[in-house]
């Protein structure tokens, strides 16, 4: 059973930085992919960023690009979202998520991944 597991979440000031992590466990699939998503209180789930480790590639929205960096601890079996230059307008629940096969597509697709983390709070003051 895949489980994801996230943490990292707060409070900041504009112009903050973020660390989320995300601990997988019971995954056997090499060719899995990481995303994260964010929820903003009345606005609908979207897509933040995609980390694909087997191809080395990432993907991340307009909305974050220059300020996002995915990264991936092996050893720890955790994925990283590095968050700089924070905004009011990123606030919300952020989620990880986890996929896996070829089926994938940028922006993200949630019905792509079928396995999330609980989400954590991200709070942005200006």
């Amino acid at each position: 059973q895949v489980q994801l597991v996230e943490s990292g979440g707060g409070s900041v000031q504009a112009g903050g930085s973020l660390r989320l992590s995300c601990e997988v466990s019971g995954v056997t699939d090499s060719s899995g992919r990481m995303g994260w998503f964010r929820q903003a209180p009345g606005n609908e789930r979207e897509g933040v960023a995609v980390f694909l480790p087997g191809e080395r590639t990432t993907w991340s929205a307009a909305s974050v690009e220059g300020r996002v960096t995915i990264s991936q601890d092996s050893a720890k079996n955790t994925f990283y979202l590095s968050m700089t230059n924070l905004k009011p307008e990123d606030t919300g629940t952020y989620y990880c998520a986890y996929g896996s096969g070829d089926d994938y597509s940028f922006p993200p697709n949630e019905d792509e991944y079928p396995y999330w983390g609980q989400g954590t709070q991200v709070t942005v003051s200006s």
